[in-house]
């Protein structure tokens, strides 16, 4: 069996890697930012503090992303999200998360087909 244009596949999909990087990278951005915004519609507010500090923090390459709480002093996050005895569960990251996981592959297919058009 021999493969007819290997080679300019190879060269083709190398032009393509800038780009579809900077794709992942729109993609992994607009899915941190959609979990912060979710957070923020969604947490239970009472001064308003985990509502206005949830952020979005990223890899240095960009391409991981972690939404939540980084000061120490809104540890009580914790016990929103989980509950405790006296403090019932109310669940803002989990579910947050779990909706974006089935966007982010649409996400990503949507970018990549925007490049290989």
């Amino acid at each position: 069996m021999r493969i007819v244009g290997l080679e300019q596949l190879r060269e083709r999909l190398a032009e393509l890697e800038p780009e579809l990087i900077e794709a992942s990278k729109r993609t992994v951005e607009a899915s941190g930012e959609a979990v912060r915004d979710d957070v923020k519609r969604t947490v239970r507010v009472k001064t308003g503090n985990l509502r206005d500090k949830v952020a979005v923090h990223y890899s240095t390459d960009h391409l991981k992303a972690s939404v939540g709480w980084k000061d120490r002093a809104d540890w009580y996050a914790v016990t929103q999200e989980f509950g405790t005895q006296s403090v019932p569960a109310h669940p803002t990251l989990g579910p947050a998360l779990e909706a974006e996981r089935a966007r982010f592959e649409a996400r990503l297919r949507a970018e990549v087909e925007r490049i290989l058009r």
